[in-house]
């Protein structure tokens, strides 16, 4: 009789689930609850690799910054004109730079090991910048897709494969929804947007060849700043998502579905580029930033001095979690399909710093109390029993003061990497901790998590 009783439950509840049907209104779709996969990641590597990559100059917005002189990036445009003007021959086309886009040394299971060694749960791959053109065959980008033009590969079914075999990353495709040059577009954007003819023959049956072949865990989209979410259609594309797409239970999607979504809705809130908020947020965020700081995609003439340093990357990573946020660090291979050392050489610092220090980052809440203290050089996040605080700083003098942890609270201090006793007392605002004298082997570097039992 309770085994009966037990699978009738079971069975009710499975109904349920599946009945869940969300209406094409923001009021339905933003009470769908974010897969909680996302929350618990954390940390995700973001890739920007297009046509774009094949100049490689100036930015991943080249051709726009080429050929629209009513951009307001005045500065840049000049800059590309003499550029092409003395490096090219008359009349160049952008579609030319594809010759040279052939992803000779693209190998996508190493760019999934370099991923993997980096930390990152999840990944981003762009699919379609504002270009247009796409790194999987596209049924709606005819002779402008990666299989017809370059490298004559799928680039993002290889990288899905890669990323599935390696295991244990999610995988995230990258999608702009508008087209700089696309005459669709540009017809709908001529009749102030209230045609629809790109959403309806372009965009919406494009977005959907490529959830329904990859099958993403996360689709980032962007491209969506032009209007608001009515000429996109966007209510009844995550519609169709979240009810009816094959990754409708797993999938997370971002804000950027029009003018009027941004942080507001969607799903996790990404605000404008390397998202950095002052004050704790009330929804789930994420902070895209790029190593190299003038680009998203990869710059042959970048400096050393314009990329972050690990230091840098991680100070901000702390920012970003302790805040409840996600953090995507973003790199940009270059047009034969390598991630430079430099940016590798990142990744794999980042790794070797979330390999000792990731219990106090994956899966971790805010600290309710106070996310930063010591002037922004400490940051705080939490687990069951456990509160950790995260430091910039090694004291000169040995000791420092966790102000936002009541000393009566704590019945242990640990070191995350070292097994060397930690002594700890009570400071004028909160617990004095000191620090080790040896650490093994210099493992401890960048940022210091101390774990304060209680």
């Amino acid at each position: 009789m309770r085994s009966s009783t037990l699978i009738l439950l079971i069975i009710n509840l499975v109904t349920i689930v599946q009945s869940v049907h969300y209406e094409p209104n923001w009021k339905s779709l933003d009470a769908r609850k974010l897969p909680e996969w996302y929350d618990r990641a954390k940390i995700g590597v973001f890739i920007h690799f297009g046509l774009f990559s094949s100049p490689s100059y100036v930015s991943e917005w080249f051709w726009d910054f080429w050929r629209d002189p009513s951009s307001s990036y005045v500065y840049q445009h000049a800059q590309l004109l003499r550029y092409m003007r003395d490096n090219f021959k008359p009349n160049f086309t952008y579609a030319e730079f594809g010759a040279n886009f052939q992803t000779e040394f693209f190998n996508a299971t190493h760019w999934a090991e370099i991923i993997k060694k980096s930390g990152a749960r999840y990944t981003v791959l762009t699919t379609k910048h504002h270009e247009g053109f796409t790194l999987w065959p596209s049924t709606y980008s005819f002779q402008w897709n990666s299989m017809a033009l370059g490298p004559k590969r799928d680039i993002v079914g290889e990288f899905s494969a890669a990323i599935r075999k390696i295991g244990n990353i999610h995988l995230g495709l990258y999608y702009s929804l508008f087209e700089w040059f696309h005459p669709l577009y540009l017809k709908d954007k001529e009749h102030n947007y209230t045609t629809h003819e790109y959403v309806r023959l372009k965009a919406r049956p494009e977005l959907e060849e490529l959830i329904n072949t990859y099958l993403p865990e996360l689709l980032w989209s962007d491209g969506d700043a032009v209007y608001n979410d009515t000429y996109w259609n966007s209510t009844d594309i995550l519609a169709w998502l979240y009810n009816d797409s094959p990754v409708k239970d797993v999938i997370v999607t971002n804000d950027r579905w029009g003018t009027n979504c941004h942080n507001k809705h969607g799903g996790f809130f990404d605000g404008p580029d390397r998202n950095n908020p002052n004050s704790l947020p009330k929804h789930k965020w994420e902070s895209a930033i790029s190593i190299d700081q003038l680009a998203w995609g990869y710059r042959r003439e970048a400096s050393l001095n314009q990329l972050l340093t690990i230091n840098a990357l991680i100070h901000q990573l702390l920012k970003t979690i302790s805040f409840g946020g996600n953090f995507l660090v973003n790199v940009g291979p270059n047009k034969d399909g390598r991630i430079m050392p430099i940016f590798e050489e990142r990744l794999s610092q980042l790794g070797q710093w979330l390999e000792i220090n990731g219990e106090a980052i994956y899966e971790s809440r805010i600290y309710d109390k106070c996310q930063m203290s010591n002037k922004n050089r400490t940051f705080y996040t939490t687990k069951p029993n456990s509160i950790y605080g995260i430091t910039l700083d090694w004291p000169n003098e040995g000791v420092l003061e966790f102000e936002c942890i009541d000393y009566n609270d704590v019945n242990q201090v640990t070191l995350l990497g070292s097994s060397e006793p930690i002594k700890y007392g009570p400071g004028s605002n909160g617990t004095l901790v000191k620090f080790p004298k040896w650490i093994p082997n210099n493992t401890l570097k960048y940022a210091y998590s101390f774990k304060f039992h209680v």
